[in-house]
């Protein structure tokens, strides 16, 4: 099982170095190399996403992903930026399928900003479309027009067979869980939307036991604070995707508690954190590295076929929540508040 380990900016390679150390504590045998991405990459090879660093990556059966993002370097023409790392990864190694569960653990029901009896049991799975959209549309760009404004303009579009693959995804997941899979689109305004409904009905008919509904975009996020236990799995395009799981993530009281996991055609994953980089707490040990410790896991589970040492994992995690241990941005009176190093070790010493 080889690992490329991609660390990146700000506080990512504090938080990947005790994802790696609870890997490496498993009776597992892996094979892992690092190489700089991000702002790291740019300011190593002149790339935020070098020539070996994407060779590595391809040469690897999954990507363990830190953070990406500097601030310091948010002048340079965009292709060199650091953001274009995961852009870039997502576009070469054909990562279409995202994965982001938003899952409420019983010790953090009161960090949530929603009341316990609302968020109480939450476990929800996005599912984000992750290489078409508007992200990656052409023509795109900053033109003058003849009256001498400046306009912006992006393209949004999906093939069919974009919006078919992501579907199939979507609905084998809703077959391991509860069998509900909503949606959502923008089918009442965008032609690219409606094409979106059409496939993914289309699609269902091969699910006949899958309960599957429709919901638009805005009201989808009016539903995740007001009734958010209402949905199970929930299908989305690049966009949206990226402002819901956000919105969601919110729901279990930090950011800093979700994984995630990109997946191609052949399982091929990228695992990350769903939080940045952070570069304003990097160095200083109070990030929470629980996001990409469980990050691991969802490895372990989608890529390697290893269940029971990704439930290991979960069960480290949920151990050290229960004795009482958080980081600052999950800290609440009546529990102890500690470092980013403590947390791993807790995580480490549970396992």
């Amino acid at each position: 099982m080889k690992i490329c380990i991609l660390p990146g900016d700000g506080i990512g390679p504090e938080i990947i170095s005790h994802a790696v150390r609870v890997l490496q504590a498993l009776d597992l045998k892996f094979e892992m190399a690092e190489a700089p991405v991000g702002g790291a990459g740019y300011r190593a090879l002149g790339h935020p996403l070098p020539e070996s660093t994407l060779k590595l990556a391809k040469e690897s059966d999954a990507i363990l992903f830190g953070a990406v993002g500097d601030f310091s370097l948010d002048t340079l023409p965009r292709e060199l930026r650091p953001e274009q790392a995961i852009l870039g990864l997502r576009r070469e190694l054909n990562l279409f399928a995202n994965f982001r569960p938003a899952l409420v653990y019983p010790e953090l029901v009161q960090a949530s900003s929603l009341k316990p009896e609302v968020v109480g049991g939450l476990d929800i799975l996005i599912i984000r479309e992750l290489t078409g959209d508007i992200y990656f549309g052409q023509p795109r760009g900053i033109r003058t027009l003849e009256n001498g404004e400046r306009e912006g303009f992006d393209t949004m579009r999906y093939s069919e067979s974009e919006i078919k693959r992501v579907a199939h995804v979507a609905f084998q997941a809703a077959a391991k869980r509860g069998r509900r899979l909503c949606s959502v689109d923008k089918a009442n305004v965008l032609d690219t939307m409606q094409l979106w409904r059409e496939v993914v009905t289309q699609v269902g008919r091969d699910y006949p036991d899958i309960e599957l509904s429709h919901m638009y975009v805005d009201n989808c996020a009016m539903q995740l604070l007001k009734n958010p236990k209402q949905f199970d799995v929930i299908v989305t395009g690049n966009m949206f995707g990226d402002i819901l799981s956000d919105e969601a993530s919110m729901l279990t009281g930090s950011i800093g508690m979700l994984p995630s996991a990109s997946l191609n055609e052949h399982r091929f994953g990228l695992y990350e954190p769903i939080h940045g980089s952070a570069p304003d707490i990097a160095g200083q040990d109070i990030a929470n590295p629980l996001a990409t410790i469980l990050s691991g896991a969802m490895m372990l589970r989608y890529t390697f076929a290893e269940a029971e040492a990704a439930d290991r994992i979960e069960a480290a995690v949920k151990r050290v929540l229960a004795q009482g241990l958080r980081t600052a941005d999950i800290f609440e009176p009546g529990t102890q508040k500690v470092g980013t190093k403590v947390m791993g070790d807790a995580v480490l010493a549970a396992l």
